[in-house]
């Protein structure tokens, strides 16, 4: 009888913690972002230096070793000195369910969102799922399911075989899979969103699975990879964050971070009329540095390769200068890199960062130092407006910039997104992978966060130019003659 009760009482308690469980969120998650402000406060240790993931994000106070486990688990057995290694640490988590939803009332309107297009009208995306980990392996099924009412708007021109395609692009062959809109009607679709299996032995970590990756300090808009697009399948290999000790003199010199990939990316339905063109493969990589001599800093360079779907593309992994090859469509390849930098400040609550990303990087242009150049520089500042009523602010400020430089109007028509040899551009599904907003234009972003006891308020200004190249392309290979003083063209 007792052995019965006992089973009743797990029961119950089993239930209750699957419809109480708060959960630890993928990117820009409402928890994400409130362990990122306590991180800037110096309260909780940041757990990637410039790769995250949902895999990855495994938040830490700094003054012990234990979780903040916003997951809560259902059952936990684990070796009190395990830190991702490989003992009898077995747990079983749940995530969510989460419901988001918005409704545009002019125009598609939207960005960072994964699978969802935030089209005109009403849109909503449902996420949850479980997690399992056990001797080394992590198993996490976390699906998204999205609804687009996607109503009717003014359109542009298409320059593609399908009528809601992009506004432009440049030679035969155009280069960007970036539709206007998805379809003339409202519709349901699913992906396996942030679901994927790993193995991790203390720090090395191998995974394969959909889940989204965001690379860099950017917050709004990173240069080259974001959760904007669709989840697609990859394979990735690397090092989480973990601190470096020289050998023999026992000096600890910083942390590091590595990981690179390779993906499968796929077409939207709204682009060209050629099914053998459809799949492309995308390469990244990323090294990260935290150095013990000048805390708070976190130095990182970022590597992505666009290539068709082909088994020899595969040679293009690690970027090599014999790699870069110009070609006939889909033969060549598009790589492109980024420099970023991130500086906090706990005592004071601040952080300052900044990437540089440039396009072809070993391009001829190199030798004038801002052919393809974008940038992106930010800062956030944590403020305290009242303990009595735990009332604690955050302002964020962002800048991107992706126009072309000046050296492109003697050139040709150009966009960091585009790419002549990769028919759909920087692009998975129809969506963008890096900039939510697109490339070519610039954007300003101003927003001020209030948390309390029970949750947020945000507040915020976004004004940007989703593509000024657009307007610029009309410009180049115009004629100029020169009539006292007064310069004309046409």
């Amino acid at each position: 009888m007792l052995k019965n009760y006992r089973l009743l009482v797990f029961f119950f308690v089993l239930i209750y913690n699957i419809f109480t469980i708060t959960a630890q969120e993928a990117l820009l998650s409402t928890e994400e972002e409130y362990f990122s402000f306590l991180s800037l406060q110096g309260l909780v240790l940041r757990p990637t230096l410039n790769y995250r993931t949902l895999s990855d994000s495994v938040w830490k106070f700094n003054s012990s070793s234990d979780s903040l486990d916003v997951d809560r688990n259902l059952w936990n057995q684990r070796n009190n000195n395990s830190d991702r290694m490989i003992t009898d640490q077995v747990a079983l988590k749940v995530y969510g369910p989460n419901f988001f939803t918005s409704f545009n009332s002019a125009v598609p309107y939207g960005q960072n969102d994964g699978l969802l297009w935030q089209g005109k009208g009403l849109n909503t995306s449902l996420t949850g799922g479980l997690r399992f980990e056990g001797y080394g392996f992590e198993l996490t099924v976390k699906p998204q399911f999205v609804f687009s009412q996607n109503l009717s708007f003014d359109l542009m021109k298409s320059a593609y075989d399908s009528e809601y395609g992009y506004i432009w692009g440049y030679g035969a062959n155009r280069g960007v899979d970036a539709p206007q809109r998805f379809g003339n009607s409202s519709f349901f679709d699913w992906s396996l969103g942030d679901s994927e299996i790993r193995y991790t032995w203390n720090k090395f970590t191998v995974g394969f699975g959909t889940q989204a990756i965001w690379l860099g300090p950017a917050q709004i808009n990173p240069l080259l990879h974001s959760n904007n697009a669709v989840p697609y399948p990859k394979v990735d290999i690397g090092l989480r964050r973990t601190a470096i000790n020289l050998p023999y003199f026992g000096r600890y010199i910083g942390d590091i971070e590595f990981r690179i990939w390779t993906g499968y990316l796929s077409e939207s339905d709204y682009f060209d009329n050629n099914d053998e063109n459809d799949h492309n493969m995308l390469h990244g990589l990323t090294f990260s540095y935290a150095p013990s001599f000048l805390p708070g800093l976190v130095l990182s360079a970022n590597r992505t390769c666009l290539v068709k779907w082909k088994l020899e593309n595969l040679r293009y992994i690690i970027p090599l200068s014999e790699n870069t090859f110009i070609g006939e469509t889909g033969l060549g390849e598009d790589q492109k890199m980024s420099l970023a930098a991130c500086w906090s400040f706990p005592e004071v609550g601040f952080e300052v960062y900044g990437e540089l990303g440039r396009d072809d990087f070993a391009a001829a242009g190199m030798k004038y130092p801002f052919h393809s150049m974008t940038y992106t520089v930010g800062l956030q500042k944590g403020m305290v407006l009242s303990t009595k009523f735990s009332l604690y602010g955050k302002l964020l400020f962002e800048w991107n910039n992706t126009e072309m430089s000046q050296d492109f109007q003697f050139q040709w028509p150009y966009n960091f997104g585009f790419h002549h040899q990769i028919t759909q551009g920087y692009t998975n599904g129809g969506q963008w992978l890096g900039s939510g907003i697109g490339y070519g234009g610039n954007s300003q972003y101003l927003g001020y966060t209030v948390y309390y006891p029970k949750g947020s308020i945000l507040l915020y200004l976004h004004r940007y130019n989703p593509d000024n190249n657009f307007l610029y392309k009309d410009t180049i290979g115009t004629a100029t003659i020169k009539d006292d003083n007064r310069f004309f063209s046409w």
